[in-house]
């Protein structure tokens, strides 16, 4: 890859500005950016408030909170490869192709002179991101998940405990309270420590579960990513709606059950 004209180093561009679910689903190819490229400066458009991932996904040196929408202004210019792990749809394309790449990384788009694989509505969103880099000739292992949790403290009681996580992002995803409640008293009745975890707006969601069962213990979550990835790795299970957090227990390797909704587990 050649150095900006500035001498400065090249730089790639990822663009994945969606939840902290689909951010997880791109790590492996994230980090297959980084080994093939590893004398790149890394740029991540994401989501403001996934910042804190970087660290711990390894090889990204810059962060730009975006949004992908109508004529959104690329995250990141000039920049010498970008690559869209974010969809197929135009916008995304064309915040990237504003970016002036040199190289751009995407799926096929005819109307906008994109060339690139086909996309398939079916498919595993990790293994997606690795078959676009794949017939990039850019190398991906789709096992590459793992992640270890950041250092710091773990409220009292969460190691070993049953971990409850009852939010979800769309309303149909969420389980009826009743069944967590359920779920809650027979761990506790079973032995079994109990804790919570909330993050922003589902904080009624926790307290009305401790109400019911006042032996369980809440988490607030939701202004501190990296205490929800401590908590989860310190589980001793996780219970989930599908959501993002469903992907951190993936990532940190904590047996977890996950309920699924409208969408199929596939």
């Amino acid at each position: 890859m050649a150095v900006n004209d500035d001498g400065a180093g090249p730089f790639v561009l990822s663009l994945r500005a969606a939840g902290l679910g689909d951010l997880l689903t791109a790590v492996p190819a994230l980090r297959a950016l980084a080994s093939a490229y590893p004398a790149a400066r890394h740029v991540l458009a994401t989501n403001t408030g996934l910042q804190e991932l970087a660290p711990i996904i390894g090889g990204i040196d810059l962060v730009v909170g975006t949004e992908v929408a109508h004529d959104a202004p690329p995250p990141f210019a000039p920049v010498d490869l970008a690559v869209n792990l974010h969809g197929c749809g135009p916008e995304s394309h064309r915040m990237l192709l504003a970016a002036g790449p040199r190289r751009l990384v995407a799926f096929r788009r005819d109307e906008l002179g994109v060339d690139g694989p086909e996309w398939d509505p079916d498919e595993h969103e990790v293994m997606r991101w690795c078959r676009l880099l794949e017939e990039a000739e850019i190398p991906a292992d789709p096992d590459d998940l793992d992640l270890v949790a950041p250092a710091g403290p773990v409220p009292e009681g969460v190691r070993g405990a049953t971990v409850l996580h009852p939010g979800a992002g769309a309303q149909a995803r969420r389980w009826p309270i009743e069944r967590w409640t359920a779920l809650a008293a027979a761990e506790i009745a079973d032995g079994h420590r109990v804790v919570v975890t909330v993050g922003p707006g589902e904080e009624s969601l926790g307290y009305a579960i401790s109400a019911a069962v006042p032996e369980v213990a809440v988490v607030d979550c939701s202004r501190d990513l990296m205490l929800l990835f401590r908590v989860v790795d310190a589980a001793r299970v996780l219970v989930v709606a599908d959501t993002g957090v469903a992907h951190v227990a993936t990532a940190l390797r904590t047996p977890s059950v996950v309920l699924f909704g409208p969408e199929p587990p596939t």
